[in-house]
């Protein structure tokens, strides 16, 4: 017999039917169930392994945005932020419902914020129990005394064993993730990657926060020093971003989404870390491996017949993860929050082999390198790239930004007035990649420990001639030919070239972004191109 959603406990799901209704299950049940239904296996540790199926990434071209009152006028529509019509909407969610009718549903109350003031309660409604840990280790896990009074603010929908019906639907395919602002509901169906999940939220938080609560969203890593001093880290994947942020001398806020709040609070948006494992080591990312252990959930991993992972088998996919909740880290940041940053790096990794290893930014040139969020693919990242491909993702996460760039860039130039904002280069120097070598992280590092112990704060500087940036002439613990790119080549003539050209880039990809952007923003373009 089917069981309705009983309104004391589960007050934000009503009309949700099913066969029956697993509310706030621990995880160690949820990590029974999805054994027991041949969805999981433990790995040699007792971690569970999950594989998500056709999907082991996100679908951005899947992802919509129902085009109402509350966003017509508001979103950045276009090939990222794609309409979607209400009537299709709700005609595809009581489909979904519909579809949950006979199956065992999994639920979860959770919260998304960290600040007090700032946090959303979210509900997640999941067909698989793996997917209902996955909730529980990314969201804020409520107190007991909090969930008796809990509020949902948002819900999650979730079913990757449904599919729609494109022509009857209105969707692209079968799959499909789409985000209704005037019921804020967030409906996924016909993926298994659990990603979606996640990104979903921070899609609607990037909307709702600086509309409506003069907070910035980031997709961006925090930490915090003993002495209260914050950093924030920019970066696409593969620039470094977990690496360095991941300091043992200091306290990790969150690795992946922020806020910053209009009094000067940077809060966590999660209550967990989702991280890439491809060629994993306890090396390379001890944090990440030893975060590894019952409760945590690794995707599309391969294992040996005795459960041992194989993280450098790519057999799968390039884009192996693991979530765990934060907690599974020694350091981190009491209350996931902290105070407004004293520095901000913009990670790039350069494949170029141009920009300098580190430059200190004015105001315009932050706003401008951050939304053009730039970085270089190098071959064997993705099929079909054979030489550096620039990769630009304004705001370093343009998929999950409703609103326009420049809107996000503005706020960002306000409230980092007094901040000194870094651009890292992490990619190559001494020549393009296959010529050149990449920066030694050793580098990278003291580079940004002489910036967080104020030690470059009046340091000598010298402006490139071509993207106009102030490059730091010397840094303790950094040879200084290393810290210009264009001495470090040995054919300067080539280099110049090849400088031109990624300036050229730079310039072609903004002309998208100009018509909402103010001309401070503008005159932190490169010089000439």
């Amino acid at each position: 017999m089917n069981t309705p959603v009983d309104s004391t406990t589960h007050k934000a799901i009503a009309g949700l039917v099913a066969k029956s209704i697993n509310h706030q299950l621990h995880p160690d049940k949820l990590i029974d169930l999805t054994v027991a239904a041949g969805r999981g296996r433990l790995t040699d540790n007792g971690t569970l392994a999950i594989v998500t199926g056709k999907f082991t990434g996100r679908s951005p071209k899947d992802r919509f945005i129902v085009n109402e009152a509350e966003t017509v006028d508001l979103v950045d529509w276009g090939s990222i932020n794609e309409g979607f019509s209400y009537a299709d909407y709700t005609s595809l969610k009581t489909k979904l419902l519909n579809y949950l009718g006979d199956k065992d549903v999994f639920t979860r109350h959770a919260f998304a914020g960290a600040s007090k003031t700032h946090r959303f309660g979210v509900t997640v409604i999941n067909e698989f129990p793996e997917h209902n840990l996955f909730a529980y280790n990314m969201f804020i896990r409520p107190s007991e005394d909090e969930l008796i009074n809990f509020k949902t603010d948002w819900q999650v929908i979730q079913a990757p064993g449904f599919l729609a019906d494109p022509k009857a639907d209105g969707t692209r395919q079968g799959n499909f993730a789409i985000l209704c602002f005037s019921e804020q509901t967030i409906i996924i169906g016909g993926t298994g990657y659990t990603g979606e999940i996640k990104k979903g939220i921070f899609s609607a938080l990037n909307f709702i926060l600086p509309t409506a609560h003069a907070t910035l969203p980031m997709h961006c890593s925090a930490n915090v020093g003993d002495e209260g001093d914050c950093a924030l880290f920019f970066g696409l994947s593969g620039t470094g971003k977990t690496t360095l942020s991941a300091d043992p001398n200091r306290n990790l806020i969150g690795d992946d989404e922020h806020g910053w709040t209009a009094d000067g609070e940077v809060f966590n948006f999660e209550g967990g870390c989702y991280a890439k494992v491809i060629d994993l080591s306890e090396s390379k990312e001890p944090d990440i491996w030893n975060a590894i252990k019952p409760c945590a959930i690794l995707e599309n991993i391969v294992m040996d017949a005795d459960g041992k992972p194989n993280y450098a088998d790519a057999s799968i996919t390039q884009n192996t993860r693991v979530s765990y909740p934060i907690h599974h880290i020694d350091r981190i940041a009491p209350g996931g929050t902290g105070p407004s940053p004293k520095n901000i790096f913009f990670l790039t990794a350069d494949a170029y082999g141009v920009l300098p290893p580190i430059s200190k930014l004015t105001e315009a040139q932050a706003a401008y390198h951050f939304i053009s969020g730039y970085t270089a693919k190098v071959a064997g990242t993705e099929e079909g790239i054979t030489e550096p491909v620039a990769a630009f993702s304004a705001c370093f996460g343009a998929p999950f930004m409703p609103l326009h760039p420049g809107a996000y860039a503005e706020m960002l130039m306000e409230k980092s007035q007094d901040v000194n904002v870094w651009l890292i280069n992490t990619g190559w120097v001494g020549g393009a990649y296959g010529t050149g070598s990449r920066i030694k992280l050793k580098y990278t590092r003291a580079m940004i420990q002489a910036a967080l112990t104020g030690e470059l704060d009046d340091a000598e500087t010298i402006q490139d001639k071509v993207f106009g940036l102030h490059r730091i002439a010397s840094c303790p613990n950094v040879p200084d030919h290393i810290l210009n790119p264009r001495d470090s080549w040995a054919n300067v003539a080539a280099y110049d070239i090849q400088a031109d050209m990624l300036a050229g880039k730079f310039n072609a990809n903004f002309k998208a972004y100009e018509a909402g952007c103010s001309d401070d923003i503008l005159s932190g373009s490169p010089l000439k191109a």
